[in-house]
């Protein structure tokens, strides 16, 4: 019970910095402090998913050495792939597992099991937030759901700044086009000045790519 209200109050802390922050970095790195300390583990990463490269990108850590952060690119293809497109992974032990890009490196950092669970945006794959444990761990189900909500927090967090940047960018506009120092004529609509993008909105995977 005692391990159920501290997640609970975790997800409560989390949920009121994503209201009360713009800053997507400053949640996400509360994001993987938060999972860290809340599961005890050894460490966590949030990963972005790069279009353009196929790879994964740290956006924030915590726990985990610049050595491991740094060993190399993270292919979506070979790195714990199936966390993308299925759905949440465990890996048991990082030395006998094929899907670990670089078991040398997580022996190194004693790293013994992973969760990676995905980032979904609008039904689009963000990244992944993994949790590094250095004991030998098989996740519940309650640890799974709960770092889960954390990994879906985070993606709504990261698409309500793109968003808020969007329109106070358009706002902007309109205010440079009000001021009598920079209105050149008075024949203005509403909409000009605009970008067209203001109102569609793109995914967010668009913008990392």
């Amino acid at each position: 019970m005692k391990k159920q209200v501290m997640n609970y109050e975790t997800l409560l802390n989390v949920t009121r910095a994503v209201a009360m922050s713009k800053d997507p970095e400053e949640v996400a790195l509360l994001v993987v402090e938060s999972v860290k300390n809340a599961l005890d583990a050894k460490g966590t990463t949030l990963l972005l998913f790069n279009r353009k490269t196929n790879e994964l990108e740290v956006a924030t850590s915590f726990g985990l050495s610049e050595e491991y952060l740094n060993k190399g690119p993270l292919s979506s293809l070979h790195s714990i792939a199936s966390s993308l497109r299925e759905g949440p992974v465990m890996v048991y032990d990082v030395t006998d597992d094929p899907r670990i890009q670089y078991p040398e490196d997580a022996k190194k950092e004693k790293i013994s099991s992973i969760l990676s669970v995905p980032i979904i945006v609008r039904q689009t794959p963000l990244g992944a937030l993994r949790v590094y444990s250095a004991e030998p761990w098989e996740a519940s189900l309650e640890d799974v759901n709960f770092v889960q909500a954390l990994a879906l927090i985070a993606g709504m967090a990261l698409e309500m700044s793109r968003l808020y940047k969007g329109l106070k960018d358009s706002i902007e506009i309109l205010k440079a086009k009000r001021d009598p120092k920079t209105l050149k004529t008075k024949r203005w609509t509403p909409h000009e000045g605009v970008p067209k993008s203001a109102g569609r909105v793109a995914p967010i995977s668009q913008e990392i790519a």
